[in-house]
């Protein structure tokens, strides 16, 4: 069997990089400390998990790293030793070196990261604590080191304890399933025996090794039941040491048995023995002792307990974009079979098949509309894939800047499409870099401002109808708008007049501005203003809006307003003269008909006045090259749209409808194009382009 490297390159990678995600979020907890025990069992887990595959890999020193982790970390589960801020210091600095190791394996350079250092200090954390008698091996260290686990494991052991030879009778408390499928075994003329094996201690990964023994076997028999049980075994807590004990029903001999066993690679010691002799009904089941650690994953009442496991699979990235890709192709081919049946409707109305065409055409669209649900569903992920990165760094931040940061994350179960989440992650990381370094005081300032010496830094998410909300909020020293129009003055950004009729709300979006800062020294963690363009630009790019709230000396929120997918979009369909361009909806405030003489000029400008607010007038006409039409209409089309608090009113030729629009990219060839976002495809094949309306506000 030949093996694809790398597609299992990139598997490995993907499974080093969510534990790697898990050991940073189970550090920061024993830091905070919060109870070490089930942190300290999750990052034994997270390191046995990477030992192992990178074993596999060939990645000698993310598996002596790792292995190097696992030995303090069961010394802290022994209670050998404790957690301390040395202790968790180091542990960050160990993920961070397997984070180094992870990208030098992405970029597949020649020689890694040298690990000897880190190696040296978690072994001097192990030293003190070696004088004390060891185990003989890993297994037996794993064993005898935890309570709970040294509970399970003595009672599989007296439950085999009467196990002998033939004519010895099984005492082990069997559910009655089990009881009747070894009776029915008996019927069959099968024997069953009970087989305890044993894998060499040195091999590398004892739970897939298992796996492929349990799976040889039940080619040519039937197991009763196995411990470790196997549907378990990759996802046990603990290390699962190299003992496997269990019934095996089959038509062979102990002696064939045992000769097939002890061929097999990786294997030490076999003991194969036949149990007859079982009383059905005359044992009660015992449980373990380490019930408890499994009780999350088991629910029902006492009478009728069921395991609900849910199920899921890795698909590429790739595939799903081909299937929305495909979904779009449909959803186009929706609107141009609608257009038709409402063409043949016109012109045969009284046709049983043109009838019969608007059903199907009807059945159709529904059909089309669930599948398209689905599809954007399974692009969804949860948005704590993201919020999930921001705790360490924002722990690493508030230690270089000497500030306590106290992090609430909400929301972190809302979803958003993946790739949503991807171009997001950067303008967030900015806004968190920013509050950190700009809006949160050092402790001394917060104590003499009356505040707790800890600052406040909350990330939030929710869904807002067919849109997602992230608020990124601080509790610190908040924006000073006259602070703000100096600095914008001062650098040019705006002229003085212009900053004496400014709001304070408008005077605070100048930190929005190109190269407006109010920084006085360039920082390396952010600067307030710097950058903030930047972030604007990205989000609007992405159909979303940004908006700021600030109060001096009480804090700043920014609030960002995403769609829930780029793929798929509801669309305005509008037309100048004769070409068509969509409008996306999110933006879409309403759209009017007024009179051509209500349009009036205020300072050089056209405006329209609607319900006692005044909107400044935007055509694209001149803009886009397009010969605007003879005056002949009395009224004007307009689309009020909206960006945060602005408003704008666009002129068009005819208003179209409200439609699904499938996003296209421009492609590099054609390149960026002012107020123009993409591009999509008509029912009637032709193309129309979708109006970037973030573009349009700067016209």
């Amino acid at each position: 069997m030949s093996f694809d490297m790398a597609e299992l390159k990139h598997m490995f990678l993907e499974e080093f990089d969510e534990q790697l995600q898990l050991m940073d979020e189970q550090v920061l907890s024993l830091e905070r400390g919060e109870e070490p025990g089930e942190a300290v069992r999750t990052l034994f887990r997270a390191a046995h998990t990477v030992k192992g595959s990178s074993a596999v890999m060939g990645y000698e020193e993310i598996k002596e790293l790792t292995h190097t982790m696992e030995h303090v970390l069961d010394k802290v589960r022994s209670n050998q030793l404790t957690v301390t801020d040395s202790l968790t210091n180091l542990l960050f600095e160990c993920t961070d070196g397997l984070h180094t190791l992870k990208k030098q394996v992405e970029q597949g350079v020649e020689e890694y990261l040298s690990i000897a250092q880190l190696v040296s200090k978690l072994q001097s954390f192990i030293q003190p604590a070696s004088s004390a008698q060891e185990p003989t091996s890993p297994s037996s260290s794993v064993q005898s080191s935890d309570p709970v686990r040294k509970g399970a494991d003595e009672d599989v052991a007296d439950s085999m304890e009467s196990i002998g030879g033939s004519g010895t009778a099984y005492h082990r408390g069997l559910s009655l399933d089990e009881q009747l499928k070894i009776q029915e075994y008996e019927q069959r003329g099968w024997h069953v025996y009970v087989i305890e094996l044993h894998v060499k201690s040195d091999c590398l990964m004892k739970e897939a090794r298992m796996q492929i023994i349990y799976n040889e076997m039940a080619a040519s028999g039937e197991w009763v039941l196995t411990h470790p049980a196997m549907d378990e075994l990759l996802t046990m807590e603990e290390s699962v040491g190299n003992e496997l004990v269990g019934l095996y029903a089959c038509e062979g001999t102990a002696a064939s048995i045992q000769t097939k066993l002890q061929t097999m690679t990786d294997v030490d010691t076999v003991k194969v023995n036949r149990v007859e002799g079982i009383e059905l009904g005359s044992i009660e089941r015992k449980e373990a002792a380490s019930k408890e650690t499994s009780s999350a994953s088991i629910s029902g009442s006492a009478g009728g307990m069921s395991v609900h496991k849910k199920q899921t699979i890795r698909v590429d990235v790739d595939r799903l974009e081909n299937l929305m890709n495909l979904v779009g192709e449909l959803v186009i081919d929706q609107t141009r079979l609608q257009q038709v049946e409402h063409t043949l409707n016109q012109r045969y109305r009284n046709d049983d098949s043109i009838v019969q065409l608007e059903q199907i055409s009807d059945h159709f669209s529904r059909v089309i509309e669930d599948l398209q649900d689905q599809v954007t569903k399974v692009r969804m992920l949860p948005i704590d894939q993201l919020f999930n990165r921001f705790p360490r760094m924002i722990r690493d931040l508030s230690k270089k800047l000497d500030k306590e940061v106290e992090v609430v994350l909400l929301g972190g179960e809302t979803e958003l499409d993946r790739t949503v989440i991807e171009e997001i992650s950067d303008p967030l990381i900015h806004l968190i870099r920013n509050a950190l370094d700009h809006g949160l005081e050092l402790p001394a300032q917060r104590v003499a401002a009356g505040k707790s010496a800890q600052g406040r830094l909350t990330i939030r998410a929710s869904q807002e109808e067919n849109q997602v909300v992230i608020v990124v909020e601080d509790d610190g020293k908040g924006i000073d708008p006259d602070r703000i129009r100096q600095s914008a003055v001062q650098k040019g950004v705006i002229s003085e007049q212009e900053a004496e009729g400014l709001s304070e709300r408008e005077s605070i979006q100048l930190i929005f501005r190109p190269g407006f800062s109010t920084s006085a020294e360039l920082s390396d963690v952010s600067g307030r203003g710097v950058g903030m363009d930047i972030v604007k630009s990205h989000i609007e790019k992405l159909n979303g809006i940004i908006d700021i709230a600030s109060t001096v000396g009480q804090g700043t929120k920014f609030k960002i307003k995403l769609p829930l997918t780029l793929a798929i979009i509801p669309g305005l369909m509008v037309k100048l003269v004769d070409r068509k361009y969509v409008v996306p909806m999110n933006h879409v405030m309403e759209s009017v008909r007024v009179a051509a003489d209500e349009i009036q000029w205020l300072q050089g400008q056209p405006v329209i006045h609607i319900r006692e607010e005044i909107y400044p007038l935007i055509s694209l006409h001149q803009h886009f090259g397009i010969d605007e039409p003879v005056q002949t209409k009395t009224h004007k089309s307009i689309v009020i749209l909206g960006m945060a608090e602005k408003r704008v009113a666009l002129v068009v030729d005819e208003l179209i409808g409200n439609q699904d629009i499938v996003v296209k990219s421009l492609g590099r060839y054609v390149g960026d194009v002012p107020c123009i976002s993409g591009a999509t495809i008509l029912g009637d094949g032709q193309v129309a382009l979708i109006l970037e309306v973030s573009g349009i506000f700067k016209i």
